[in-house]
């Protein structure tokens, strides 16, 4: 049997340009007028994979996301891999969001992206290998057509394929 070529797909955010984005964006909100005495804060919990934005309102939380969303472009973070929950109450009459920062590919994606694949009819097998997924293949043309036909759908999570050999 000839030997199969294989790649895997990941969804992962380098915790270090999140870090350079965050820091880039409390720069520029120090540095604007319209957030001078504000109370607007970001905080990253690493080992948790979350980011907690605290501002005075809604309104400058908005202007601090948008903020953060362009810093995050700029660096390469994908926005796909940041997952906002709702807007709360803080203590000082301000605001706080919770955005958790997507790590790995949760079960029912990958189930999903398995199922895309088998029924693309494609000659390549995917197996869920923990967060990730590895597609294998005899024919590495038959891998190249996975990776393009899973760049044109939108599974709502940032992937990247990693491992092709």
């Amino acid at each position: 049997m000839a030997d199969l070529s294989s790649f895997d797909v990941v969804s992962r955010v380098d915790m270090q340009e999140l870090k350079n984005a965050l820091d880039q964006t409390m720069k520029e909100i120090r540095q604007r007028f319209d957030f001078k005495d504000s109370k607007t804060d970001l905080t990253l919990k690493e080992k948790e994979k979350e980011l907690v934005v605290i501002s005075d309102d809604d309104y400058k939380l908005k202007a601090v996301l948008e903020i953060l969303k362009a810093k995050c472009v700029k660096r390469g973070v994908s926005l796909k891999a940041l997952t906002y929950g709702k807007v709360e109450e803080a203590l000082g009459g301000t605001v706080r969001q919770v955005i958790t920062v997507q790590s790995g590919i949760p079960d029912d994606k990958a189930k999903a992206i398995v199922k895309e694949i088998r029924d693309a009819k494609l000659k390549a097998q995917a197996q869920i290998q923990g967060d990730q997924l590895r597609v294998q293949s005899k024919s590495k043309d038959e891998l190249q057509a996975v990776i393009t036909f899973l760049r044109q759908k939108d599974f709502g999570i940032d992937l990247q394929f990693v491992n092709y050999r």
